[in-house]
């Protein structure tokens, strides 16, 4: 039984008796004073969930000490005992701030109910300021931001290796949150230099030369003073090589020379510049293919590849859509200046069905519609977008979740380790994580399908 600290303010102590005896067995803790001054002494002195005080007594009588409670302790409910029939005594004990009043002669019952529903009421009242505070206060850092149970391990390895000068690939399809495992690395290294960030896909290939490395006066036509590039920009700090994949073929040697010599020559110069910045980067591609493809090099993706971290698509992340559906709602609301504060249970079950092909950015992006169409406190369906309304999983997949189609559970634990796979990228380590079981039962169970035929 839950047990609550209870100030009782009441001058006859036959009163006080039977209601001490009343109270205890049924969760109260109760202790008693007889004046309104003892009363605020004890408030200082302790934490009260609740205080129950009778209105006529020597001193300050209880519509004063409730003024005072309510001033000095806002967190503490007070119900006022009032003489039967004075209307105008209660009405006033409102007024003083009392969360509720009884009155004389009183029901022992009754008096049980509003003492709960007082004390009830105030730890629901606290729970709405937490989250409030919770909504308004700032981020905190971005390994704080990495807390959901499908990112576990990748903050595991972000905290051993943060420290380290050793280069991180961060593996993952677009909108997954590579910048973001980027940027903890950086607050985690200890480093006090900037973070600076590239999108090698973004940067036209005349140009992105000269970014990473800098370039003299007068190196091509545009160049009219010396510049410095992104590599020595971030002595002290963290250079992230966002897209490292499209990074043309023909700057690749440049790229692989910086790392191995940690030294740059800017373009146009005889002389090259050390650096000391730690280089991590992120791709979306399967850099082994496009290495078998000769669109990458070899030698460059083992230099960049030393501590591989792979992010799972938001599809592979279960409950993790509706984690970050309401950290977004409540961060859209707050800028928006919009008084929407939750989902209805429907917008929650679209959320977990539809299958996110643009990961976390796609959500964002859903939730910043939502909330600007919003209509009422709460999300309902028809503030989604059509793509989410109207998403229809795959006759697999349904059969998977108990559709049409009765299959064995061998069959059923084939379908659904397949897909899986599939939502995963084809990553058996990330298939594994995501299923439970260890990376041997997986291959086990993946070389079975492979004998009979059946891994489709």
């Amino acid at each position: 039984m839950s047990s609550w600290q209870l100030l009782l303010v009441e001058d006859d102590e036959a009163s006080a008796d039977m209601l001490r005896e009343w109270l205890t067995p049924r969760g109260f803790q109760v202790r008693h004073v007889t004046r309104g001054e003892l009363a605020l002494e004890q408030l200082r002195d302790r934490p009260f969930a609740v205080v129950l005080t009778d209105v006529r007594m020597p001193g300050m009588d209880g519509l004063q000490l409730c003024k005072r409670v309510v001033e000095t302790h806002p967190d503490v409910p007070v119900v006022v005992v009032t003489a039967f029939g004075s209307l105008e005594t209660a009405i006033e004990a409102i007024r003083a701030g009392a969360y509720d009043f009884v009155t004389k002669p009183f029901g022992l019952e009754a008096v049980t109910l509003v003492l709960k529903r007082a004390v009830d009421h105030q730890a629901l009242r606290s729970e709405v300021r937490r989250l409030r505070a919770a909504v308004v206060a700032p981020k905190g850092s971005a390994l704080s931001r990495l807390s959901s149970p499908s990112l576990a391990r990748v903050r595991d390895v972000v905290t051993r290796v943060a420290a380290l000068d050793s280069t991180v690939l961060i593996r993952g399809e677009s909108g997954t949150g590579k910048e973001l495992v980027a940027r903890a690395l950086h607050e985690e290294s200890g480093r006090t230099g900037p973070f600076l960030a590239v999108n090698c896909a973004a940067v036209p290939e005349g140009l992105i030369e000269s970014e990473l490395f800098g370039h003299v006066k007068g190196a091509f036509t545009d160049a009219q003073k010396a510049r410095s590039g992104l590599f020595t920009q971030a002595a002290g700090g963290t250079l992230f090589l966002d897209e490292i994949g499209e990074l043309a073929l023909s700057l690749q040697p440049r790229l692989l020379r910086a790392l191995q010599e940690r030294r740059v020559r800017p373009v146009g110069s005889d002389t090259e510049v050390p650096f000391d910045a730690r280089v991590v980067t992120a791709t979306h591609r399967n850099l082994e293919q496009a290495v078998a493809e000769h669109r990458f090099r070899e030698d460059l993706f083992f230099r960049i590849n030393v501590i591989a971290l792979e992010l799972p698509p938001l599809r592979a992340r279960g409950n993790d859509v509706l984690v970050l559906a309401q950290e977004f709602l409540a961060d859209f609301a707050r800028r928006m200046g919009r008084e929407v504060t939750g989902m209805s249970p429907a917008v929650a079950e679209r959320l977990l069905a539809y299958d996110w092909p643009g990961n976390v950015r796609e959500l964002q992006n859903c939730l910043e519609r939502a909330v600007a169409l919003a209509r009422y406190a709460q999300l309902t369906v028809d503030d989604l977008p059509e793509r989410v309304l109207n998403f229809q999983v795959a006759n697999e997949e349904r059969d998977v979740d108990g559709g049409a189609g009765l299959v064995t559970l061998e069959e059923l634990e084939r379908r659904y380790i397949l897909r899986v796979l599939r939502a995963v990228g084809g990553s058996r380590t990330l298939t594994a994580e995501t299923l439970g079981i260890n990376r041997k039962t997986l291959y086990r169970k993946l070389g079975q399908y492979a004998q009979a035929g059946t891994e489709d």
